[in-house]
């Protein structure tokens, strides 16, 4: 089952109960919410609200959509991994995601990636002991900046709860982006969906029709159960959130046809 939902960091600058509204109003299943808007590290008080309205609207909490980065000294990050941790466990999230250092792959010493894989393990050890799993953002300035290098991180860290997000990089074409998903599928867990191209320019879902039609065609032939989370819309603009909404689920339906 591909589940539509939506990335509360869509809506940055909304309040909690607008974001709950305009999604259960679009007709989605689940929100992953925002670590640097709406559910901040350590308060609890944010998370177990956010996590009382969405499920009194009748959605689900994807994940946790934090920003750590394992970088800072040790005192610092033992300090930022647990203040994720006790977000995401008020929150009720099944999934924490996280970022793979702040530089490319190419751009950091062996050392470095060494550090990095190491506090990752730490960290996904320590969530593990709450059932938490935790998913690398797959993105630019990061380890996960190229598949070979995600696929290598994976292998180094080497958790059974450790898995990776998906999305397109930028100003990458339709073929190119779907073979980084094929690559990366057995480790895949949620999919952020958008329409940017090129670079930053942001378009309606619909104009990448054919790269999301043979994304979603790719994973349900595979299978697994998965999120599909809405992540960045034209303007920002939350009237035309109903729009993308019926667009992404018109765009899975089509993959699983295209699967059978």
């Amino acid at each position: 089952m591909l589940r539509p939902g939506l990335c509360s960091v869509t809506f940055r600058g909304l309040e909690v109960e607008r974001v709950v509204d305009l999604a259960a109003d679009a007709g989605l299943a689940c929100i992953e919410w925002a670590g640097d808007a709406h559910v901040p590290p350590g308060d609890t008080v944010a998370a177990e609200r956010a996590r009382a309205l969405t499920e009194r609207a009748g959605l689900a909490v994807a994940s946790y959509g934090s920003y750590l980065g394992f970088e800072g000294s040790d005192e610092e990050f033992a300090g930022q991994a647990e203040a994720v941790l006790v977000a995401a466990r008020a929150l009720g999230a099944p999934r924490i995601r996280v970022w793979a250092g702040r530089s490319g792959s190419a751009d950091v010493t062996a050392q470095q990636r060494a550090r990095i894989v190491g506090r990752i393990r730490e960290f996904s050890d320590r969530a593990g002991e709450h059932d938490l799993d935790v998913g690398l953002e797959f993105h630019g300035g990061t380890l996960t900046d190229e598949i070979s290098s995600t696929l290598d991180l994976l292998e180094e860290v080497g958790r059974e709860n450790v898995s990776s997000y998906w999305q397109p990089h930028q100003d990458m074409t339709a073929p190119a982006a779907i073979e980084t998903l094929r690559r990366v599928l057995p480790y895949t867990s949620t999919i952020h969906v958008f329409s940017w191209w090129p670079n930053h320019q942001r378009h309606p879902l619909a104009e990448r029709t054919e790269l999301w039609r043979e994304v979603f065609a790719v994973l349900a032939a595979e299978g697994s159960d998965r999120d599909a989370l809405l992540e960045f819309i034209p303007e920002d603009d939350p009237a035309v959130l109903p729009r993308e909404a019926e667009t992404l689920r018109g765009l899975i339906a089509a993959g699983q046809e295209n699967a059978r």
